[in-house]
């Protein structure tokens, strides 16, 4: 798994380009609006009221907490508002049979939101539309869909041993790992393969013999590395893929 991931495409976009780690367009305020402008979203019911800003820049610089930067493109405000007001592509509630209320955008401006990345949590240029009757703003990331890559995916028949770890406060050998295991399942430990750039981290399982239910358990279990952590990147042995610091992510 090592071998198969350094020196990759996605090894060389992880480490040096713009790989999201989260949807976009991202709208983290929208979440809180009231529930007939969610079903207007949903359904598309949008309707510009103003003249939208044309003079938006064509090009910005992203910078990351290590110092790195990356040049990208960005998408118009115009653009930005074509791409969101579209209904969705699977309706699961339509709009009453009065119709939904139209969300009407009455401004737009361009600020920033945080965007979760493989090199760490930065600030990307957003669009944020001022909606009549809503407090919130609806945030679109103005990020170009071609400045983002998307996460890497494992080969068909690899199975994910590790979803997420964290580092264990006062023990700077050990990470904490967070796995999925059968309720009847043996869990006989953890190992580690250490690079000076990776680090392929594995949960020892047996399956059990026997009749189970199909219950899955989510657990976590340290494993203790021959020195700290530090900027290595930690790898899946199950699917060969990165592993998100953050045991509460999903």
């Amino acid at each position: 798994m090592a071998a198969r991931w350094n020196g990759s495409a996605d090894d060389r976009a992880w480490r040096e380009g713009l790989v999201a780690l989260e949807e976009l367009p991202s709208g983290r305020e929208w979440d809180r609006v009231p529930a007939w402008a969610s079903l207007s979203a949903h359904n598309g019911v949008w309707e510009p009221a103003t003249d939208l800003p044309a003079d938006s820049p064509a090009r910005t610089r992203l910078r990351w907490p290590d110092g790195s930067a990356l040049d990208v493109p960005l998408v118009s405000a115009a653009s930005a508002y074509a791409s969101f007001s579209r209904p969705a592509a699977f309706i699961e509630e339509e709009c009453p049979a009065k119709g939904c209320r139209p969300l009407r955008v009455t401004g737009a401006e361009l600020g920033e939101a945080p965007l979760n990345t493989s090199r760490g949590t930065i600030r990307v240029p957003a669009w944020m539309f001022t909606v009549k009757g809503v407090k919130q703003k609806y945030v679109h990331v103005a990020l170009a869909p071609s400045a983002v890559t998307a996460p890497p995916k494992g080969v068909e028949g690899d199975t994910e041993e590790v979803t997420a770890y964290d580092l264990v406060a006062g023990r700077p050998k050990d990470v904490l790992l967070k796995y999925g295991h059968g309720s009847c399942d043996r869990i006989h430990g953890t190992r580690a393969y250490e690079t000076d750039r990776l680090v392929v981290v594995d949960v020892d399982e047996e399956m059990s013999g026997g009749w189970c239910n199909l219950m899955l358990k989510i657990g976590t279990i340290p494993v203790t590395l021959t020195r700290p952590l530090g900027d290595r990147l930690v790898l899946d042995s199950g699917t060969g893929l990165p592993v998100a610091r953050g045991l509460t992510r999903r």
